[in-house]
């Protein structure tokens, strides 16, 4: 059971009762005391290049706001959400829509508009959550209302690059493929010190995906021209799976090891049998993993029709991000005063977030808004991710 629905009590549901201030509250996001309904906002992107993620993603962040509503156990949420498209000039305007309706968080996406509005983010003190787990966005000093609920970008290509050295047993080439945007490029410089700093025997190049590319063989023969034997993979299931059947098809044999993002069942589906053998380094279990944490998201899911395997890893990513930014309006309700201001000392202060071994715990601080330390690897064996190994620290 998540630790945030055994916190609220009697103490939360009197701190609820108390009289609230509504309205915008200059620099703080639209707070001002407890509050029966919070609002929080949502940008996401449901039809742009990267909503075969975004989408299950989004529905996980919702679904969960309606769970956390059905019970009553804390003050009710409403999310205001709209559509960017993966344009980052679109997440810009509908932000300040947002912020002028009063919300007091935000659940946002991508990289590329996650960071162009951190420094608002500040500015305004709304603690912003997103599926961006960029490095640049977990450092307070620099991104103070900004926090990265899964292992950033960075320690997810350090864990993998760890994995890879292990594996190899020696000397190996490594290509790291990624979605041309913030999000692709966000761990290849930190990769390529990491190999440096550790001393590890490893070759080390990069190799962009245009969006518009429907393969990516020329990428391929320059990669076999390096002498690849490891291929990681910083992008979305669609262009995974394209990639996945271009090295069948062309018969090159490399290990191909996912980051988060195509550690997933859909890249399972539209990959087929070349998915088979592939490495996933992300710090969320898959549907078919025995987590206790993922009973929670079974059943709703469940009684509204649907089987959790079908919605996917990434709507769990969604429904335990929501939970942990739930866990700080419900802090922040505790001591009256549902602000963003309250909710990032909340988030900050609280004790580690358990998920039920869907993920490593989330944990905050002051000086860290990395939730996560690690990352566990999985394996594609008979069309399901299996456990590879415990998580990996690097």
């Amino acid at each position: 059971m998540v630790r945030y629905v055994s916190v609220l009590g009697v103490a939360l549901m009197l701190a609820l009762g108390m009289a609230a201030c509504g309205g915008d509250d200059e620099g703080g996001g639209g707070g001002g005391g407890a509050q029966e309904t919070v609002k929080i906002g949502g940008i996401f992107d449901l039809s742009g290049p990267t909503s075969d993620a975004g989408v299950p993603y989004s529905n996980g962040v919702k679904d969960f706001v309606k769970f956390h509503n059905e019970r009553g156990e804390g003050p009710q949420i409403e999310i205001i959400s709209e559509d960017y498209k993966y344009d980052v000039a679109v997440a810009e305007r509908l932000y300040t829509r947002l912020k002028g309706e009063g919300v007091v968080a935000v659940q946002g996406w991508g990289t590329g508009d996650t960071e162009a509005l951190r420094g608002r983010i500040g500015a305004d003190q709304l603690p912003f959550m997103s599926g961006s787990y960029s490095a640049e966005l977990a450092d307070p000093s620099e991104a103070p209302y900004n926090f990265v609920v899964g292992t950033t970008y960075s320690d997810q290509m350090r864990a993998a690059l760890k994995w890879i050295a292990e594996d190899a047993g020696g000397r190996a080439e490594v290509a790291v493929f990624h979605n041309d945007s913030p999000f692709g490029e966000s761990p290849l410089e930190d990769g390529g010190t990491y190999i440096e700093e550790q001393g590890l025997d490893l070759g080390y190049e990069a190799y962009a995906m245009p969006a518009e590319a429907t393969d990516y063989v020329p990428q391929l023969q320059r990669a076999k021209g390096q002498g690849a034997q490891y291929i990681v993979i910083q992008n979305l299931p669609t262009g995974a799976a394209q990639l996945s059947k271009n090295i069948a098809s062309q018969g090159i044999d490399v290990k191909v090891v996912c980051l988060n993002w195509c550690t997933g069942e859909l890249f399972l589906d539209l990959a087929g049998e070349p998915a088979e053998g592939t490495v996933g380094v992300t710090p969320w279990s898959p549907t078919t993993a025995e987590a206790e944490g993922l009973s929670q998201p079974r059943e709703f899911v469940e009684a509204q029709g649907g089987t959790l395997e079908e919605k996917g890893v990434f709507y769990v990513q969604g429904w335990y991000t929501m939970a942990a930014m739930a866990e700080g309006i419900a802090a922040a309700a505790e001591q009256g005063d549902v602000t963003g201001e309250a909710i990032k000392q909340a988030l900050e202060e609280a004790p580690a977030f358990e998920t039920g071994d869907v993920s490593p715990p989330i944990d905050f601080s002051a000086e860290s808004h990395a939730g996560m330390p690690g990352a566990k690897s999985y394996t594609v064996e008979d069309a399901k991710w299996g456990n590879l190994t415990d998580v990996i620290t690097p």
